[in-house]
């Protein structure tokens, strides 16, 4: 049976995982706001689409702009069913090399873009008596990695940021979704953002971490996912009832996040009595 056609509201949409749901959905018959930077990245789909995609310029870094864009979909489109957050990027260098510009910026993306957001788009998704949001995330969620401290501070910031949230708007029918792609065939690592790297960390972890990343050698973070697959398996998710709160993928993703999940747990065990014996 033909699924019935959703409609859906999809930020960073110029590339990567963004385009890649936006095309899929417009090819499967679904309706979709389309939101970038760059409008004229879409115009591809729009004129194959014409009737189905809507683009919006926005940089949601502004909220002020995220609400009319968000007001002017939900006013245009009648209902939305699913609002994928994925706009971001990686700040890519050890934590003394980025400037405070540069962290500053990927706050304001990563977290705080994503929040506005999901702020934004709350009230709508409670008037219509519910609805699901797909927060993209990463591994890099859960785990971490040299050289992405300040991108993995956006990912953890925004996880923590869903888990709560989803708490307080439970019982009007909203549901999240975190997921957590691992590394891809995609193009993040030529958008990653790179500051004056000091010579002093060359011979380190960081040195080694930094000339894998940008010779394109990613043997250390295991296999490459394929964005394809990785966007339809976000598309398949908003299907899924209950919603997945968390949707680890890639066999890599799965590797780390075990491993850290696990170190954790025993961690905790460790220290159990002296966690214990600070009660009151």
């Amino acid at each position: 049976m033909t699924p019935t056609p959703l409609t859906w509201f999809i930020t960073g949409t110029s590339s990567g995982f963004g385009r890649l749901m936006t095309r899929i959905l417009l090819e499967r018959g679904d309706r979709v706001v389309a939101t970038l930077r760059r409008p004229g990245a879409l115009d591809d789909l729009r004129n194959a689409y014409p009737d189905r995609l809507h683009v919006a310029e926005l940089d949601v870094t502004l909220p002020d702009d995220v609400r009319r864009v968000v007001n002017d979909a939900f006013a245009a489109m009648g209902r939305i069913d699913v609002v994928v957050n994925n706009a971001g990027y990686g700040l890519f260098g050890a934590a003394e090399e980025v400037t405070d510009e540069q962290i500053s910026r990927q706050i304001d993306t990563n977290l705080l873009g994503s929040i506005h957001v999901i702020r934004a788009v709350l009230p709508h998704l409670r008037g219509q008596g519910g609805g699901r949001i797909i927060q993209v995330s990463s591994a890099g969620g859960q785990a971490a990695f040299p050289v992405f401290s300040l991108y993995h501070a956006t990912k953890w910031g925004i996880e923590g940021f869903v888990e709560s949230v989803a708490q307080e708007v439970a019982p009007f029918g909203i549901e999240f979704t975190i997921a957590e792609p691992g590394a891809a065939m995609t193009n993040f690592a030529a958008g990653l953002v790179q500051p004056e790297s000091m010579a002093v960390y060359e011979a380190s972890l960081v040195g080694q971490v930094r000339r894998a990343v940008l010779g394109g050698d990613l043997k250390a973070f295991g296999a490459l996912g394929d964005p394809e697959k990785v966007a339809r398996a976000m598309i398949d998710s908003a299907g899924m009832t209950p919603a997945p709160r968390r949707l680890a993928m890639g066999s890599a993703t799965y590797t780390f996040l075990h491993d850290a999940w696990s170190e954790r747990l025993a961690t905790l065990e460790a220290y159990r009595s002296v966690t214990l014996a600070t009660d009151a």
